[in-house]
């Protein structure tokens, strides 16, 4: 099942490779919510979907809720009329200031698909900054939108970060992190997702609660990027490392080969070498 949002790093690209050595659970929790992809594309009984982008979980409110009724309330954005700089910057300075939730959720939506590259990035005070994209027709996700609803139903929805998401975890639940990733390099380290940013001490904390966890019979999954870093930080765990072909760069030449992992821990070794 595919994401209706466009994400950096969406794993519905290596989903198999995911659902391959993702153990096997009564509840799925994701602290890095995103667009989704492992829920979407795994069965689980429960799931818990978290996120600290407090827009992202807002949207995904409505659309559980309110399911045909609010598609059709965000596809009025996706006409002839709205794609151009000057709505989008409109639109833009209408979302950062609105109290309006449901305004909020389908401008998040049409953000995604009309801003720059599917970006999602605030500025140091909160404000969604991503420039105008200039798709001649950006794809309205209707279908995808719709199985997303239904899907949903079995969900529980919750605005918070990773820490207190992590924490509310018990045996027998599973864990899987796809948080922001380490930066392949010092200039492309990128964190403004929300106005927290995700930086070295988070990724640290996030290492250690997969270890305090373990302990504890709950099994965690974490993804990243393949660096020395990440290889110190996870080295309790079991590590599946491969190449992912993926834009490392704004510049639409610099599509190349990553290195990436899975860090699994608390995984039996039968499950790993299956």
């Amino acid at each position: 099942m595919k994401p209706f949002l466009k994400w950096a790093g969406n794993k519905y690209a290596i989903i198999e490779r995911i659902k391959a050595i993702l153990p096997p659970g009564s509840r799925l929790i994701e602290p890095f919510a995103g667009s989704s992809a492992v829920f979407l594309n795994t069965h689980f009984d429960e799931a818990i979907l978290s996120d600290i982008n407090q827009d992202l979980i807002n949207l995904y409110q409505y659309l559980k809720q309110d399911g045909q009724k609010f598609i059709g309330y965000c596809s009025t954005f996706f006409v002839k009329e709205t794609n151009n700089a000057d709505t989008y910057y409109q639109f833009r300075k209408i979302f950062n200031s609105t109290g309006d939730m449901r305004l909020r959720a389908a401008l998040f939506l049409y953000f995604n698909r009309h801003g720059y590259n599917g970006l999602c990035r605030y500025n140091n005070k909160g404000e969604f900054n991503v420039p105008f994209g200039k798709y001649t027709k950006p794809y309205f996700p209707a279908e995808e939108m719709m199985q997303f609803h239904h899907k949903i139903q079995s969900a529980q929805l919750i605005h918070q970060d990773f820490i207190q998401t992590m924490q509310m975890a018990k045996p027998g639940d599973v864990i899987y992190c796809d948080p922001p990733y380490v930066p392949l390099t010092e200039t492309a380290n990128f964190t403004g997702y929300s106005s927290g940013g995700f930086g070295i001490k988070e990724q640290e904390k996030l290492a250690e609660l997969a270890k305090e966890l373990s302990r504890k019979g709950i099994n965690v999954v974490i993804s990243n990027h393949d660096t020395h870093f990440t290889q110190t930080a996870y080295e309790s765990a079991r590590i599946v490392s491969f190449q992912v072909r993926r834009f490392i760069s704004c510049k639409g030449d610099a599509r190349g080969q990553a290195n990436e992992m899975l860090a699994l821990f608390g995984m039996d070794e039968e499950m790993l070498a299956g």
